[in-house]
Formats: C-alpha cells, structure tokens, sequence
C-alpha cells in the first residue's frame, strides 16, 4: 500500500541545472538535518548534474540524488484511502457487505501481484440484484460453490464445494408436475422438505438442488443425487430469502468495470491534473497505482481537500527563477544561501541563513560545528569540493578568510591535498566528450528578472586552452537558436579560464552589445567580449549588469 511516510519528507534541494555547490550542500546538509531533526530529510536535485559533479559523487562514493523538476503538489500529497484490493471472485453479496462494514461504495478488484484489475459500485451490486430476469447469471459467471455455500450459509451435503456452476437457470420447485416441465438439464433448483420435489428435481437432470429450511434430506435421496452427478446444498433460509439472495453469488469479476476502461491516477499525479479530470466525470472514487503501477488506494473530491503541501530547504539559491517549478505550492521552511537576497517570496516567516561568503558549503560547514555534529569522511569531501568549485580553489573574488579555513578543515577530515584534488576535479568537468553544444550551455545556467528585463548566464571552467577552445566554438554555434526559444531578452555564456583569471563572455540579445561595453568599458565584437580578472558570475558580471538595466 501506499507509504504515507513520504509525506513527511523535507526535500532539501539546490537551483536549476545545478552545480557542484548545489548538489553537494543538499547532500550534507540532509545529512546534518537528519542528525539533529526527528523529521526525514532526503537530498534532491533540480536537473542533470555536470560531469564536474560526477567525478566528485563517484568520488568519495556518493550516489546522485533523486531528481524532482516540481515542487507542486500531487496525489502522493492528500490522504489517499488505502482501501485493499479485493480478489474478483468474491461474491456480490460479500462485496456489499464489505462496502457496509467499511461505509465505501466503490471497491477495487486486484490481481495476486496487486495490478488493478477493475471496479465494482455499491450501484453495480444494485443493478445486478435488480435483474429479476436474469435466472442464467450463475452459470455465465462461472460462480464456484464456494461463494454459494458462503452466500446462502449452506452446507454441501454432496458435491464438491470447489467446483463451478458452468450450465443452467435459477429456478424454485414447487410441485413435480409443474418441475417437469420447467426444470432441464443442468438447472439449479430451490426446494423445501417435500420429498417428491426434491427427488423430481434430480430426475429431471438439476445439476444442484438447493434444500431450504434446513429440511432433512434422506440417506436414499443424497445417494441417488450422488449417482446423478447432482450437488445437494442445505441452507436455514426459506425459499423466499434464498432465491433473493442466490443470484448474489456471482462473483464481482462478472459485473465489474475493467481496468482499461477505468480513470485512474498515478501517485505523482498534479493535484490540478486530477481535479480536472474528476470535474468531468461524475464517479466518486477514483483508483491510485504507485510509482511501479500497482494499485495503492482510493481517493475522491473530497480527499482533495485534505492537502498536504511539499516541504523544502532551499540550499545555494533563493531566486524564483532558478528555483524549481511549483514552488509557490510548496511549503518553504528554510534558505541557506550565500547570494543576494532575490525575488523570493513565502506565505510565513522561514530560517533564512545568507552569508557573504564564497560557497553555501561553508556555511553549512560552520552548521555542523553549531550543532556540534561530528562531520563523516564523506560528507567532508562533498563540501570540500563544493568550496573548491565555488571559489575556483580559491582564485574567486567572491573567495573569503572562512571558505579557506573551512578547506582546509575538511581536506584534513576526507584525506585529500586540496591542490591535487582541485585540479583532478576540474579537469574532470572540463571534458567535453559526447557533450552537445546545449549540453554544455545549460550544465550551469541561471536566470534572473532584473528591472523589466530578463537574462540567462551560463558559465563553465576550464583548465586546458584546448577544452576552452573546444567550449567556445560549441557555444557559439548554438547560442542564436537558443535565444530564440527563451523567454530571456538577452542570454550570456562565462567562458572561464582558471589559469588566466579571465572570461570570455559570449553574447546574444538586441541590447547585449551596448550593454557589456558600457558595463566592462570593453570592446566587443562578433557576440563575444573578454573581461580580463573576470571570473565570478555572482560577485563580478552580475553586479555591472544589473547596474546598466536598471540605470
């Protein structure tokens, strides 16, 4: 059934196409949640991670976290009813008292394996038990006389409780002269204490009898409906009563609606989806597979009220642009962030924790101390590398005196030589093999609403001149297409050498041009200008930007 835990979870999660900072401070600072808080925290991410931050995962033997795209709200969100599957061979009469006892009036049947087979209505059960007419139901629906003996409280004098019924109609004897012309082959027969009826009954071929009343049978008539191949069940109920409810055996597989012409929903199911779709129909409960498929439960209009929002931590960002989408939706309980402060807005206070330091990592770093949490060997290298990455081992301006003392510290606890390791890292994201050109623009883009305007920037580093190279003529092939399927006015690509402490700043968008000369006092030509000492999207290319939109 459905794992109602999962409404409990803090997703922790970091910016759209995400880097190393992002990734890695969800990763540790669930971690660090889930030392200190009774709650579960779980590390998510926003979109694909770049290779830079595949080296380190695989690293230090971490696995990527879990990717959510939408923080709006679904079906895994509301209290579904966990209502069990039923077997399609249950009686109707069975079905319905299932449906009273637990004030339901929709059921679903399931196969061994919980795959959805169909639905059955307490309005089913009535139509079926309206049809007077329908004397053959047994047999079409292949009833064993196991639901019979279960519906009529019988006992199985002969016969075998396990078979079927495959032939005949309903029929209630009354006297012989009128059985025989009534009663043929294979019919099943409701009779009382008369002797004559009941042996009228086997003589005209009834493949059962039904004995009401608790009426005695006699030894020399069970051993002739014996030789007869003809089944004897006895029931305390009146003739009336059982042929009431006989019909009411039929197994519930016969009258359901089968699951290919069912509405179903998925568990990740939008809410706003879903109410869609039950605004059109007028059925009242609607059947819910998990994420494998398999049937998990129930919900109606009315389960849609009971919402239960996603929580989230924000770590690495706190602009709505760069956030993931439906985030309005959710439930935001804390920011940790080392940005500016953006457009951000939430429907009650939250932690909000922003440090003007080089890396969230950092903060999060001086977190555990807080906290006094120790800080595993692993979790040690994630923000290790995320301090790297941040801060261009340490050649950022956005580089502060904490972001290298916390380096240091956490090289020491993961064993690794910060310069060793910084280059292996960088390296290992520069590689461009099998990377298209939009791969690479968007493996670090972020958008922001400045004024009236909207842009992207995207950056990568690099180490080698041949891969900078390589990421200049991809990017530049690509750029104009992009432009045009973006909602941004202007869209900007860092390319950044880590040796040479500079930027080559790739442009496209009316307006781009002017704007980066008189931003940088540069020259630009061909879409491209280079910013020389430039290497900080947040702390050196944003800023100057901004100021000239908003001039």
């Amino acid at each position: 059934m459905f794992d109602t835990s999962m409404q409990r979870i803090v997703r922790v999660i970091g910016h759209k196409n995400p880097d190393t900072d992002s990734i890695c401070s969800a990763i540790a600072y669930s971690y660090l949640k889930n030392q200190i808080s009774d709650e579960p925290h779980e590390p998510r991410r926003a979109g694909d991670i770049s290779r830079e931050t595949s080296f380190v995962l695989k690293h230090f033997g971490m696995r990527k976290p879990r990717l959510s795209v939408d923080a709006g709200p679904t079906i895994s969100n509301i209290d579904i009813r966990q209502e069990e599957g039923i077997d399609g061979q249950m009686s109707m009469r069975a079905a319905w008292q299932r449906m009273m006892d637990r004030n339901v009036d929709t059921l679903c049947i399931t196969d061994k394996n919980n795959n959805l087979r169909g639905l059955i209505t307490l309005k089913d059960i009535a139509n079926a038990n309206m049809d007077v007419f329908g004397t053959d139901v047994l047999a079409k629906s292949n009833t064993s006389y196991r639901n019979l003996l279960e519906v009529l409280d019988g006992k199985m004098l002969v016969g075998d409780a396990e078979g079927r019924i495959t032939t005949g109609h309903l029929l209630v004897g009354t006297s012989p002269e009128a059985m025989e012309e009534l009663v043929h082959t294979g019919d099943i027969v409701m009779v009382t204490n008369r002797y004559e009826a009941q042996m009228c009954a086997i003589d005209c071929g009834a493949a059962c009898i039904v004995v009401c009343m608790d009426s005695a049978v006699p030894p020399l008539l069970l051993k002739r409906a014996q030789q007869s191949g003809c089944n004897v069940v006895q029931t305390h109920y009146d003739t009336y009563a059982a042929s009431r409810l006989i019909s009411m055996a039929a197994p519930i597989e016969y009258f359901m609606l089968a699951a290919d012409q069912l509405v179903t929903f998925n568990v990740n199911t939008p809410i706003d989806e879903a109410q869609k779709v039950m605004a059109s129909l007028r059925h009242r409960y609607f059947p819910i597979l998990d994420k494998e498929g398999f049937y998990c439960g129930m919900v109606s209009r009315r389960n849609l009220l009971n919402l239960h929002r996603k929580r989230v931590i924000l770590v690495d960002h706190n602009e709505k642009s760069q956030a993931v989408d439906g985030l309005e939706e959710a439930q935001i309980l804390e920011v940790i962030d080392h940005h500016r402060i953006g457009t951000l807005e939430t429907s009650g206070p939250v932690y909000f924790r922003n440090e003007p330091v080089g890396c969230t990592a950092t903060i999060i770093h001086s977190m555990f101390h807080e906290h006094n949490v120790e800080i595993p060997k692993n979790i040690a290298g994630l923000l290790l590398s995320a301090i790297l990455s941040d801060t261009l081992m340490f050649h950022s301006p956005t580089c502060t005196l904490p972001d290298k003392a916390a380096a240091q510290e956490l090289a020491r606890i993961a064993g690794e030589d910060v310069e060793e390791y910084g280059i292996k890292m960088f390296e290992a994201g520069e590689d461009l093999t099998g990377k298209t050109p939009e791969d690479l623009l968007f493996t670090d883009f972020k958008e922001f609403s400045i004024g009236e305007n909207n842009i992207s920037v995207g950056q990568g580093f690099f180490m080698s001149r041949k891969a900078y190279e390589q990421a200049d003529r991809m990017i530049e092939s690509c750029m104009e297409e992009v432009l045009n399927h973006s909602p941004s006015d202007m869209i900007f690509y860092m390319l950044t050498s880590i040796p040479e402490q500079s930027t080559l700043l790739l442009f496209r968008g009316k307006g781009a041009k002017e704007l980066v000369e008189s931003a940088f006092d540069v020259r630009a030509e061909d879409g491209k200008a280079l910013l020389k000492g430039v290497v900080s999207r947040k702390k050196q290319l944003i800023p100057p930007l901004r100021e000239k939109l908003l001039a």
